[in-house]
């Protein structure tokens, strides 16, 4: 699988309910879509089917780029395969005592269970200090020995995690040539390789991530491989990470932490490369799929990045992501009273299988897409995915008997509540991305896309304060369209710790150099053909005594120290309004992205061009009852294939697609643009 991208791309993303697929032939500009149910047990037959469904020549592909949420769910569900750590003797307990933090910030009793059991957790004699000076020799023996024990114990990753290895990894060096002679395999995970960190805990889980899913990433990305050289295909497989970039499959298990969270940040992607092709660079992404919401903040057509991601409680994976926020609401998301008799919608979800009510597949919990069905907000037509599905009086029926009852409302009072219910949640999210970093969301557009998301855009767009909702051609399948457009990316991080008063300027610039150079050399080694690299450079910062970091942008790496307290203390009083420069400055963390940029896609043909109409009026389907602010509307639907380009189109109305429907409320105005996204100014 070595050749240049050059022609027919393939983006396909694993989402939690669907697989989504586009095919993009950068010469003509024909497009292909897909999406089918996701196979949990196994991701790769969904990726086939997704290809299968398209009518992919599989000979003919140039390259394909694959989101998966293989060790997101892994990690999740704690389907890991079995680790051990050997570590500095007195501190196997570390990924264990944690910070001190509660699973529940006002409660007395949660529950935590650390990545590695402690019986799996061994300690050798060795000890660095934090000026990376040796005070205890490593004890070669007694790491051949823990090694032996851990693979008699039938572990199939290690993790070797010394006390400020970041500072000097020389002993976990030397225990990987160790391991290298009685390890059985490859899967061993150094924890200053894969963060050059300072915090011990941290750096401990995020290689206790890495190494527990490992070998279930390899065996996956093995598998699809093989599925693909059998089905024919010779090109390149790329795996997208969670910072927003790909990295091939060859390389992608060595560090399979980066993969956590690949799906959601593909769509992010895909929302800066739409904005920044739209003239609107400042967006908040609003990905709501079938079991979650997805949202992030998008600033200067640049997603923000964070090395801080806790993907559940004492599970922080601190290495480079796009910064996204996930709520449990999503179109298959289950609404249920509770024992105080308080409506609650989510986190459980109906999934794809048995999904919903009314996908007629058995399910019978009531969900957010059987409220919009109720609402009218859905055609019942077509929202059945098989036949001899349920009707919508067994819909409603579940919902009376379910929620109604309890509450005392009917079932359209009751599918209001859930969808507003569901809307609050969501307006949460989005606020914890934008009010809570000091972004006012008024000075954004919000950009929807999921299947469900252009469903419920308009009414949080309202809610926000936001006043203009960008639509994707394919909302349903923009985490696809974000692989094919995604570009090569590495991220390097390295723990200065030390006050900008006496930092070594030539040192910080060396760093730089050094992260620069690694990266570059990566992508270059990529069979891709790129239009450029770029360098992105930038600090974490922090005052003296405090705990929270900031990150520090930086033009260009050869800055002075002037410029870079400067710099510092703008960031922290934008985030926080307040000046404290009789404050030392302490420069944490270095940081360096390598960004190899591809060739451009042209995106203008996801919606076939000559399947538009030439009026409003042609593209009209029909009229349905649809349910706002408590009353019934009479509402036009129309096929969103059949809308002319730049078409206005006033609300109530509904837009319907493959992929999606778009919901506009009253008042609402959407007009259509060049590159085929509904741009709707929100009543």
């Amino acid at each position: 699988m070595a050749r240049n991208a050059t022609g027919q791309v393939v983006g396909v993303d694993v989402g939690g309910t669907f697989t989504d697929l586009v095919q993009i032939d950068q010469t003509t500009g024909a497009v292909r879509l897909a999406k089918v149910p996701s196979t949990p047990q196994n991701q790769a037959f969904g990726v086939l089917d997704a290809l299968r469904a398209a009518e992919a020549d599989l000979a003919a592909l140039d390259l394909i780029v694959h989101g998966t949420t293989t060790t997101t769910n892994a990690v999740l569900e704690r389907k890991l395969a079995k680790t051990g750590l050997i570590t500095t003797q007195g501190f196997r307990d570390v990924l264990e005592l944690g910070r001190r933090t509660r699973p529940q910030a006002y409660g007395m009793k949660g529950q935590f269970r650390p990545i590695i059991p402690r019986n799996l957790r061994l300690e050798v004699p060795e000890r660095m200090d934090a000026e990376g000076r040796v005070v205890t020799p490593l004890d070669a023996a007694a790491v051949r020995d823990a090694a032996a024990q851990l693979a008699g114990a039938g572990c199939e990753a290690v993790v070797v995690h010394f006390l400020h290895a970041y500072a000097n990894p020389a002993h976990e060096l030397r225990a990987a040539e160790i391991l290298s002679e009685v390890w059985p395999n490859g899967f061993v995970t150094l924890g200053h390789a894969l963060l050059s960190e300072s915090r011990e805990f941290e750096r401990g889980v995020t290689a206790a991530v890495n190494a527990s899913v490992q070998p279930l990433l390899a065996r996956y990305i093995r598998q699809l491989e093989q599925e693909l050289l059998d089905g024919g295909y010779r090109g390149q497989l790329l795996v997208m990470n969670g910072n927003g970039g790909m990295v091939s499959s060859a390389r992608v298990a060595e560090e399979a932490a980066k993969t956590v969270m690949s799906g959601p940040a593909s769509g992010v992607i895909a929302a800066a490369f739409a904005g920044r092709e739209a003239g609107l660079p400042d967006l908040i992404t609003y990905d709501m799929g079938g079991t979650s919401t997805d949202v992030a903040l998008i600033r200067g057509a640049e997603p923000s990045v964070s090395n801080e991601t806790e993907i559940e409680y004492a599970m922080p994976i601190h290495v480079p992501m796009v910064d996204v926020r996930t709520v449990g609401a999503g179109g298959g998301s289950i609404a249920r009273v509770n024992a105080g008799g308080l409506l609650e919608v989510g986190p459980e979800s109906a999934g794809a299988d048995p999904g919903p009510v009314c996908y007629g597949r058995g399910g019978t919990e009531p969900t957010i897409s059987d409220a919009n069905l109720i609402l009218g907000r859905l055609d019942p037509g077509r929202i059945n995915s098989v036949e001899g599905g349920v009707t919508l009086d067994d819909v409603r029926t579940v919902f009376v008997e379910r929620l109604g009852e309890p509450l005392g409302l009917d079932a359209t009072g009751a599918a209001e509540a859930v969808v507003r219910m569901a809307n609050t949640k969501m307006a949460g999210a989005i606020r914890m991305v934008s009010v809570s970093l000091g972004a006012d969301p008024r000075d954004f557009a919000l950009f929807a896309f999921g299947g469900a998301g252009p469903l419920h855009a308009s009414a949080l767009a309202r809610e926000l304060a936001i006043p203009r909702v960008m639509i994707p051609p394919r909302p349903g399948i923009t985490n696809a369209i974000g692989c094919v457009v995604a570009d090569l990316r590495h991220d390097y991080v390295r723990t200065l710790n030390t006050g900008l008063d006496v930092l070594d300027m030539d040192l910080l610039r060396s760093v730089f150099a050094e992260q620069s150079s690694a990266g570059e050399a990566l992508i270059r080694a990529e069979p891709v053909k790129l239009a450029g690299i770029r360098h992105v450079h930038s600090v974490d910062m922090q005052f003296a005594g405090q705990t929270h970091l900031l990150r520090v942008p930086l033009a260009d790496a050869d800055v002075g120290r002037d410029d870079l307290l400067e710099l510092f203390e703008e960031v922290y009083f934008r985030r926080f309004r307040v000046e404290l420069r009789e404050i030392r400055a302490n420069v944490v963390n270095v940081n360096t992205s390598v960004i190899g940029a591809r060739a451009g896609v042209d995106l203008a043909t996801l919606i076939e061009p000559s399947g538009r109409k030439a009026t409003l009026a042609e593209a009209q389907r029909g009229e349905r009852r649809v349910f706002f602010n408590g009353d019934w509307h009479s509402t036009p639907i129309y096929l969103r294939e059949h809308l002319p380009m730049t078409a206005a189109v006033e609300g109530p109305a509904i837009i319907e697609q493959m992929d999606t429907t778009v919901l506009l409320e009253p008042g609402d105005l959407a007009r259509g643009d060049p590159a085929g996204n509904l741009l709707v100014e929100v009543a």
